[in-house]
């Protein structure tokens, strides 16, 4: 018997609709909940995957809305001023508006469908679009940093300060509630690409900051505190540019959290049939898990046996393991004394 007829990939049965209840206590979710038909079929429920994607869209657009809106304000203020540092402040939030743009194409295309040329889906899109944003991020950084400077070499007036300080409140206030926003969102429905995003949103928070005591310092006449505090705020973005680097470097490598291969673990040994584990694996497709286990069952199981303790197996993961659409089981024959390794013919395929 082939160890081929034990592999079994169950993920498009969408099992893992959200049987965690407990993290959706409200009022409405339970009464929703009651008064929606609600069965273990996948014909009957909505892909959670799909609704990840449906609420990071949303995130999206009420993002570019707020930003947008902070952006204008500033922009208003700076043709009345003419202060330099407040117009890179709102280049800086047009531009975080603008990551919105590659994030919700990666979100788009994570709902296409798996092809033949592309077998796990477009998932990964929202590795790429994390790589823009924190490419974006960066850039942001050398543009504070090059105001910063030549506002040092160069020392000018502002005009209007209040309105401007006002301006840079505003911008603050707008790009940090994006960021919590985003940051939220992009943590519960496991995109690192739009917790990236979030963290960008963060650092023209900052620069905002650094236009308002530049503002503060400038009414004390103290032309040279802007530039000073500008570069303050760059050495800040450059701490944050780095965080978003290891997320989605580590998410583009395959990195997932040590915890959930334990929780996965510790599932998978409690299904009735399992006798040990051997190699288990997870990763991250975008947003999604995917994950891949073997498992040494009895040796003398009839295939339709271990095939039910392998799909036992999967719906044990599915429960288990947050955000999880597939699993792929493996099934192995308990080792007999004196037998033959059964995968002694693959052997000369493996390398150091």
């Amino acid at each position: 018997m082939s160890d081929r007829n034990h592999h079994h990939d169950h993920g498009d049965h969408g099992h893992a609709h959200g049987h965690d209840h407990s993290s959706r206590s409200g009022l409405g979710h339970r009464l929703r909940h009651l008064l929606t038909p609600h069965s273990h079929e996948s014909a009957d429920k909505l892909d959670p995957a799909l609704e990840a994607s449906a609420r990071g869209m949303r995130a999206l657009w009420v993002s570019l809305a707020v930003l947008g809106a902070t952006a204008l304000a500033q922009a208003v203020v700076v043709v009345a001023s003419g202060s330099v540092a407040l117009l890179g402040d709102t280049v800086h939030n047009a531009a975080d508006a603008l990551t919105a743009v590659p994030l919700g194409i990666a979100f788009v295309l994570g709902r296409r469908a798996a092809t033949r040329r592309f077998t796990y889906g477009y998932g990964r899109a929202e590795d790429l679009a994390g790589i823009a944003i924190v490419l974006t991020i960066a850039a942001s950084a050398a543009f504070a940093a090059w105001a910063a400077v030549e506002r040092l070499l160069e020392p000018r007036p502002v005009a209007h300060l209040p309105a401007v300080a006002l301006a840079a409140l505003v911008g603050f206030a707008g790009n940090e509630w994006v960021a919590r926003h985003r940051i939220r969102v992009g943590r519960e429905i496991g995109s690192a690409a739009l917790v990236a995003d979030g963290l960008h949103a963060r650092t023209d928070g900052f620069t905002s900051l650094a236009v308002l005591l530049g503002a503060g310092g400038s009414a004390l006449g103290l032309q040279l505190a802007d530039p000073l505090v500008g570069l303050a705020i760059t050495a800040a973005i450059a701490l944050v540019l780095r965080d978003a680097a290891r997320e989605v470097f580590r998410r583009v490598m395959d990195a997932v959290d040590p915890a959930l291969v334990d929780r996965a673990d510790r599932a998978v040994r409690k299904v009735s049939g399992v006798r040990e584990v051997g190699e288990l694996r997870l990763r991250w497709i975008g947003h999604r898990l995917r994950a891949e286990v073997a498992v040494v069952v009895d040796g003398e199981a009839s295939v339709r046996q271990a095939h039910a303790i392998a799909v036992e197996t999967e719906h044990a993961l599915l429960h288990a393991v947050p955000r999880l659409t597939a699993a792929l089981v493996h099934a192995d024959p308990a080792p007999v004394p004196g037998e033959a390794d059964p995968h002694l013919a693959l052997a000369h395929h493996s390398t150091a």
